[in-house]
């Protein structure tokens, strides 16, 4: 998956999530982010890495997500390691 294709999905979970009354404020509340800043950091691959760090949390939220965008539901997980701070830590 190319960066590009990334952040994509992860705009897509923006969005997604936006749209959750009910979840989004447990977001903001995790991120400290304000409805502001979302607004304006929402191009930023870093940003966007942390919605999809938020919604892997929890397998309800991946697979109401995927379901809602048609996508598998590996690609969160997916597109988190292409965008920065997303790659596997190795500890070995």
């Amino acid at each position: 998956m190319s960066q590009e294709s990334a952040e994509t999905l992860a705009l897509q979970a923006l969005a997604w999530l936006v749209g959750n009354e009910d979840l989004l404020p447990v977001f903001l509340g995790a991120t400290g982010a304000s409805e502001a800043d979302v607004k304006v950091q929402a191009t930023e691959p870093e940003f966007l890495g942390s919605v999809l760090d938020f919604i892997t949390m929890d397998d309800a939220w991946v697979t109401a997500f995927c379901d809602t965008v048609g996508q598998p539901y590996d690609m969160p997980m997916i597109a988190r390691q292409c965008l920065p701070g997303g790659g596997q830590v190795h500890w070995t």
